[in-house]
């Protein structure tokens, strides 16, 4: 990644890690409007939610939402070095393939991901913020895909 890349995303994460609970919580808001299907997949003890709402309020879902965030954390941190989490990511992606995640559904998270940064930044989520977001995810799934590939 070229800049200004790696400090657009930097300087737009710093907003949105200062509340990354909240901002978790609207991408996966974002994620289960566009795709319910993504809902059962998430089960804790056995328990099915019944709603997105059930799920999004959920103790072991937001744990599940400070994980997410913290992943994206690592990815920003890392932004100019991204081979560094390879090998994580893909074993991140094997997590996701062994519970029902389907590759295609990463678009749909990207999507999200956008959607709650351009909440999270209002006006400052630019056109170059986009493009350089979009790259980073990009890169992100390219390295979990290998989970699906077995390598």
């Amino acid at each position: 990644m070229e800049r200004p890349e790696p400090e657009l995303i930097r300087q737009s994460w710093r907003t949105v890690s200062r509340n990354p609970l909240e901002h978790g919580t609207v991408l996966f808001a974002r994620l289960f409007a566009l795709e319910p299907s993504l809902l059962p997949l998430f089960q804790y003890n056995g328990r099915q939610f019944s709603s997105p709402e059930d799920c999004l309020s959920s103790p072991e879902f937001l744990d599940h939402i400070r994980k997410v965030m913290l992943v994206i954390d690592a990815a920003v941190t890392n932004v100019e070095d991204l081979s560094s989490l390879e090998e994580y990511l893909a074993s991140l992606g094997k997590k996701h393939r062994a519970v029902g995640v389907r590759l295609s559904s990463f678009s749909t998270v990207g999507e999200s991901l956008l959607y709650m940064l351009e909440r999270c930044l209002g006006p400052a989520f630019t056109l170059a913020t986009r493009a350089a977001w979009s790259q980073l995810y990009g890169a992100v799934v390219q390295a979990m895909s290998r989970g699906w590939d077995g390598e």
